[in-house]
């Protein structure tokens, strides 16, 4: 047995260092060393720790985007904003107000829950932590345009399309809140079937046909305030695609029992599935074109950013060779050639010791 010992005055400590490495070595994504002390170290996930640092660097809050110009178009009657406009506004606070807590109520009450490594418990704080922020976001905007907060909620029950993509998520949510026996191979597939569904196909590939409506809106210089917002946010998100991506094939790695050929099918239906859903709530958004604004490029964008999530998981794709009819939006997310934003200091949430930004794969 290896041990170190120290001696501090007229005491001596024994380190165990044997037993501190066979505590490593059961780090598990699921079904690890039972613990009731959120021990970080030693790091067995690097890329964890790597992603809530990145997460952390880029945080911002929403009072510090003025909303000044928004407030002033949304009440202009001159013609410059078209009631489509206004309606794509009004469906990405609707819509994002109760997702983003859906996200983040997911990631406390099932994935963060269920995991066993502190550094994974640790970025997925950071995760949940961020979608408050986003929610908080949502009632600045409504807020600052002065919309009656209860159009929101009622969207979620009278928007058909809302509701379905809402129920589509929440049903499998809902499945794991409960004691759940993980040695066994059907539980761990519903967990990293949730972990696929919540990053890859909710976050991930549903939430980017309204996050390029209101980009475009952005990119006309009507209602800048929401589109810098929807611009933060979409930062965000690509880091909460990595994070559920690798807690994903992390299980599968330490899990092969997990990874069949039926399973990988159900995977590749569910995204089938999803975007489905949302080719129904981008023709709701959208109910007509408008200036720079088409519906059949958002849905060949859906189809695009689903394959993209297929592929990276190792996933057959549903289109081979569909290409990216909006590549103007990996320009816009590469927000340090923002210069001098609003004369205000949300770019300086960017903290100098952290460079990455958002992977032009995830958009």
């Amino acid at each position: 047995m290896e041990t170190t010992t120290y001696s501090i005055g007229n005491k001596t400590f024994v380190l165990d260092r044997q037993k501190a490495e066979e505590a490593f070595a059961a780090k598990r994504v699921i079904n690890g060393r039972d613990t009731m002390f959120f021990n970080i170290l030693p790091l067995k996930y690097q890329w964890a720790y790597d992603l809530y640092k990145t997460m952390k660097a880029n945080h911002w809050e929403p009072e510090d985007v003025p909303m000044q110009k928004d407030v002033e178009q949304w009440r202009d009657t001159s013609g410059e904003i078209s009631d489509i406009d206004r309606w794509i506004i009004r469906m990405a606070i609707g819509y994002f107000s109760a997702a983003e807590g859906i996200v983040g109520d997911n990631i406390q009450h099932v994935t963060r829950e269920l995991v066993t490594a502190s550094e994974l418990k640790l970025v997925l704080g950071r995760h949940a932590h961020e979608e408050n922020i986003h929610a908080d976001s949502l009632v600045y905007m409504l807020a600052s345009l002065g919309l009656n907060p209860h159009e929101c909620e009622a969207m979620f029950d009278d928007v058909p399309t809302i509701k379905k993509k809402t129920e589509f998520v929440v049903r499998n949510s809902r499945s794991l809140r409960r004691d759940i026996d993980l040695t066994v191979t059907e539980n761990k597939q519903a967990l990293a079937k949730n972990m696929f569904l919540f990053g890859q196909v909710m976050e991930g590939t549903q939430f980017y046909g309204l996050f390029g409506m209101v980009l475009s809106l952005y990119r006309q210089n009507k209602f800048p305030g929401i589109g810098q917002m929807f611009r933060y946010t979409l930062r965000d998100e690509s880091n909460h695609i990595q994070v559920f991506k690798n807690c994903l094939l992390d299980l599968v790695q330490e899990n092969p029992d997990v990874w069949t050929d039926a399973f990988k099918q159900d995977l590749v239906d569910t995204m089938k599935e999803g975007i489905t859903l949302e080719k129904e709530f981008i023709r709701d958004c959208l109910p007509v074109n408008a200036l720079g604004l088409s519906a059949d490029e958002f849905i060949q964008y859906i189809d695009y950013i689903a394959d993209r999530r297929l592929e990276s998981c190792n996933l057959p794709v549903l289109n081979p060779g569909i290409t990216n009819p909006l590549p103007w939006l990996a320009e816009m997310m590469d927000i340090r050639k923002e210069q001098n934003f609003f004369e205000g200091r949300v770019t300086e949430y960017r903290k100098a010791s952290s460079l990455a930004e958002v992977d032009e794969d995830d958009l």
